[in-house]
């Protein structure tokens, strides 16, 4: 409606702040199409966003920022995308080769962490076989509703199965809360960061401990030096920008917030990290340095299950890659899988 709204007033000028966030792919086209079309109307369109992409598919210019500062203007038919994301963070960031950052250590370490049979949830997943195993990434390829979220869901207790049987380290489990999960060594980043991740009242020493309290229930309360430690040291490993750990979690950047979250995890020591689109909404370079972390977690053995809506990002990262479509598991391909096969397998070509 806001976008209607700005064509029935006639504006020269239209600013656009993230307008692809909540639409699905054939929305994004649309909204292509109407900005195209009003550009050659003589509109000037200011437009911001994340996904490199549809920079080009839209864009004339490229301007880029850093740290609030202006650090050029380029023809966007002249600025390469290794060129544009260099830019972006100031220096050159990891080749973007498929599978590139896979750990490609399966072979050392074999040990079963996880295993489901059958597992369902009527309307949410058909029943699917997954086997998870330490030290590695696996990557959930889908499009929105293929059931992604929902199996993660259902494998951190947040919603309960029907049908089917979990394992965990070789014993029968159920999981019937998230503090069931966090004790069986479990950890989840969900995917709605600011409704479901932070609180954003409570500061980022209160946010970073609230996981490892759940695990050890409301009594004895971890005590403020131990929080104060804990904070510091997951800022510090982490990389968190902010002005101190007792600010609230509220005042910083997406990215920032994000990681804060992955430390209240890791703090708990987990076995198996469930990240559900850690990098959505966030720089070019803190979602580097994210997945920088999954692979260095997945190096020390922890078992990580990846979700991202940027296939680049599946391919790159997972040493498996487990395709969903229709809310049921269709298959799995193996790392070193192009985008391209994901894709194949999703609408039934593979």
């Amino acid at each position: 409606m806001s976008r209607k709204r700005c064509r029935a007033i006639r504006s020269q000028v239209l600013i656009l702040d993230e307008p692809t966030s909540s639409l699905d792919d054939e929305e994004v086209e649309r909204l292509y199409g109407v900005l195209r079309q009003l550009r050659d109307q003589g509109m000037a369109i200011l437009f911001v966003t994340h996904f490199l992409d549809q920079v080009y598919a839209v864009c004339d210019r490229i301007t880029v920022l850093r740290n609030g500062e202006l650090v050029g203007e380029y023809p966007a038919a002249e600025l390469g995308h290794s060129a544009l994301i260099a830019a972006m963070v100031g220096r050159e960031m990891v080749a973007n080769t498929a599978n590139s950052g896979s750990t490609g250590d399966l072979q050392k370490d074999q040990t079963v962490l996880l295993q489901a049979r059958g597992l369902a949830r009527a309307g949410q997943i058909k029943p699917l076989d997954l086997t998870l195993h330490r030290g590695e990434v696996v990557g959930l390829g889908g499009l929105l509703g293929s059931g992604r979220t929902e199996l993660a869901r259902v494998l951190f207790g947040l919603d309960q199965s029907d049908a089917g049987e979990l394992l965990v380290n070789g014993t029968a489990a159920t999981m019937d809360s998230p503090v069931h999960a966090i004790r069986m060594g479990l950890g989840l980043c969900p995917e709605d960061r600011k409704a479901e991740g932070i609180i954003g009242e409570l500061s980022v020493r209160e946010n970073i401990a609230l996981a490892l309290q759940a695990r050890q229930g409301l009594w004895p309360c971890i005590s403020r030096a131990k929080q104060t430690e804990m904070a510091e040291h997951y800022v510090k490993t982490l990389g968190i920008k902010t002005s101190g750990i007792d600010t609230p979690i509220s005042q910083l950047s997406g990215g920032n917030q994000q990681k804060a979250v992955l430390g209240r995890w890791l703090a708990t020591q987990p076995s198996l990290l469930i990240l559900d689109e850690p990098t959505r909404g966030i720089d070019i370079a803190a979602k580097q340095e994210i997945m920088n972390e999954i692979l260095a977690l997945a190096k020390k053995g922890m078992a990580v299950l990846f979700i991202s809506s940027e296939m680049e990002e599946v391919v790159r990262l997972s040493d498996r890659i487990v395709v969903m479509r229709d809310r049921a598991k269709v298959g799995e391909l193996p790392g070193g899988t192009s985008d391209q096969a994901v894709y194949a397998m999703i609408a039934g070509q593979a």
